[in-house]
């Protein structure tokens, strides 16, 4: 087993004049969890119980469209394919069921292309149902996508269980988990993304507005979903562009569609005013070092993925704390480019964010006299390693 190394980042001079304050102490919702992330450095600016496991409701249907949009985005499916209405899609998710529908007819074909869009601005359950059925020739197998994607996406407190959100005792996600979902979406599927904003679509000759509220509410805001069901509460994730950056925000657990709507107005107008951007590293500049244990050089120079990127809240007292942390030392063939290593950095003892770190150059295997080397300072030092 490797041993995990927390090694110091020495970034006082970049990070030290900064004077950032504990802003989320100045902002409060009634939502019992919730979540503000900086959409394109990751950083988050403000967490509730972000992450307790909670019943995602309609919410989970954002996993189920991220597995269509990939289908899509691979060309294994076109948004003109058909699919059928199945008699469960029609039982469980139809106009006789209860919940949000689209209103599709028993035994009718539809496109993908209306289907996604019921999905998305509809929260249509029989659409979701269709398109699992569709893709993964039935809901189960579907299922099992949508958790695999789960994983690779990072993911690590969520369960999937149906395509729907409908309620499971065995389904489960958190908020942070809906932020970083909803951060894939945007990045991945950037051709896709407007369908969130439409308001409204028609179907079976029944029109409806997106359940979105926030649309066209003058703060920025173009998607993503909603939730609600009566042991849940109501739930939102939002994203807007208002102050010249993307904001993503999750919002969950309250009372009402008017809280979900007030409470997730006031979040993200509160954090698109009240944090400043800093710059942490320039591309290609050198954030630290990993040790390799056997390759031609002791170590690897580490770099982000372009320039390494922070909001932090503005004014007020200093509370910044980072290191780099990777599983190591590594073992060679080192590669360029291959994610070894992250930057994490915390505020008021909160991680704020978490920035993958990639080597900056290929560290090939080294010769006996290296590895003989290493293999000494393991065994004289080793101990000191694992009792960090």
């Amino acid at each position: 087993m490797r041993l995990s190394y927390f090694v110091p980042v020495l970034i006082i001079t970049v990070l030290g004049a900064i004077t950032p304050a504990s802003a989320q102490l100045e902002f409060d919702t009634r939502a019992r969890f919730a979540l503000l992330m900086d959409a394109e450095s990751g950083t988050v600016l403000y967490q509730k119980n972000a992450d307790t496991e909670m019943e995602p409701a309609s919410m989970a249907k954002l996993m189920t469209i991220a597995v269509v949009f990939d289908q899509l985005k691979t060309g294994r499916l076109s948004l003109d394919d058909e699919f059928f209405i199945s008699e469960k899609a029609w039982r469980e998710g139809g106009a006789g069921s209860g919940g949000s529908t689209m209103f599709a007819e028993l035994n009718s074909k539809v496109a993908v292309e209306n289907l996604v869009k019921s999905v998305i601005i509809q929260s249509g359950n029989d659409a979701s149902i269709a398109l699992a059925e569709g893709i993964g020739g039935t809901e189960g197998t579907f299922v099992l996508m949508m958790n695999d994607m789960a994983d690779e996406i990072g993911l690590e407190n969520s369960h999937f269980t149906n395509s729907t959100g409908l309620p499971d005792p065995e389904m489960h996600v958190t908020a942070r988990d809906l932020a970083q979902l909803a951060r894939h979406v945007v990045h991945e599927y950037p051709e896709y993304y407007s369908i969130f904003s439409e308001p409204s679509f028609e179907w079976n000759g029944i029109k409806q507005s997106n359940r979105n509220t926030l649309l066209g509410d003058g703060i920025g805001v173009d998607g993503l979903k909603t939730g609600h069901t009566e042991a849940a509460g109501y739930g939102i994730v939002a994203s807007t562009t208002e102050g010249g950056r993307r904001l993503i925000a999750v919002l969950h657990g309250m009372d009402s569609i008017s809280e979900r709507k007030e409470e997730a107005r006031k979040l993200v107008t509160w954090g698109s005013r009240s944090f400043e951007h800093i710059q942490a590293f320039d591309e290609g500049e050198v954030v630290d070092h990993a040790l390799v244990y056997g390759g031609e050089k002791p170590e690897v120079p580490l770099i982000g993925r372009g320039a390494v990127e922070l909001y932090l809240p503005k004014g007020g007292q200093r509370c910044l704390r980072a290191s780099v942390v990777y599983f190591g030392p590594l073992m060679p063939p080192v590669e360029e480019g291959a994610e070894v290593a992250a930057l994490k950095v915390w505020c008021d003892e909160q991680l704020i964010q978490s920035s993958p770190l990639y080597a900056a150059e290929t560290v090939k295997e080294g010769g006996l006299i290296r590895k003989a080397t290493d293999a000494f300072k393991e065994l004289t030092l080793g101990w000191l390693f694992r009792a960090l």
